[in-house]
């Protein structure tokens, strides 16, 4: 983490006053730089997800029946990234950090081939940027936990749908299944995933959480497969 006073710490601060224009949204800052971002990473992620499910031919891709796919994925796994995202960025900025979403461009590229390619979804559309000056190891591992902590509230949003019919039924289908699948793959304690913060910061707040998370999942699974 870059501290203040350094080329990449000026660079980012002269960068983000002079380019963003922030905005109040709820109990937290934004920018139009960083809303750009997220529906970006929002729909290419969605569009990504929609190919693995439906496997469409060119010209099916203006099809009513990858349409309805796509707008399953907008609301299941979009809304669930970015609020995953979200729940690191508000964190943060409760301890005064500054926390931004930016994507790569890349990785939702990649994300699209391979999905289009072999039927895989590989989501890693960018991240929370986080800087500050006082951010201690705990503070980071409870800005970790917050991503995961938010999939686990949201698949429980979505599980009344479940006792709908129809196109209800599948949203909370893949609601559920999906914010479980996040919030359990981050708490994988290896690379930049979450896991592996929340994990240096406090084993029995690690261990607690994982094992909250298959809890859940094994109360709500059988209502999704």
């Amino acid at each position: 983490m870059p501290e203040p006073g350094d080329e990449r710490w000026n660079a980012l601060e002269v960068t983000h006053n002079q380019t963003v224009r922030s905005k109040k949204m709820a109990m937290f800052n934004t920018s139009s730089i960083e809303l750009r971002h997220l529906f970006i990473a929002w729909v290419a992620l969605s569009f990504a997800f929609a190919l693995v499910l439906d496997h469409p031919s060119p010209d099916e891709i203006f099809s009513s029946s990858f349409i309805d796919l796509m707008i399953l994925s907008l609301i299941t796994v979009g809304v669930s990234f970015i609020a995953h995202e979200m729940g690191h960025k508000f964190v943060a900025q409760q301890y005064g950090a500054w926390a931004e979403f930016r994507m790569s461009s890349g990785m939702l590229f990649f994300a699209i081939f391979m999905a289009w390619q072999m039927g895989i979804i590989f989501a890693a559309p960018g991240a929370v940027q986080i800087l500050g000056p006082h951010i201690s190891k705990s503070q980071m591992g409870k800005i970790a936990a917050a991503g995961p902590m938010v999939n686990l509230f949201l698949a429980f949003v979505f599980m009344p749908l479940l006792y709908d019919t129809g196109f209800l039924y599948e949203i909370g289908r893949f609601g559920v299944g999906i914010n479980l699948a996040l919030a359990l793959f981050n708490m994988l304690p290896i690379s930049v995933l979450d896991g592996r913060k929340v994990l240096a910061w406090n084993g029995v707040a690690y261990l607690g959480l994982v094992v909250l998370i298959i809890l859940v999942g094994i109360f709500l699974l059988p209502y999704v497969i």
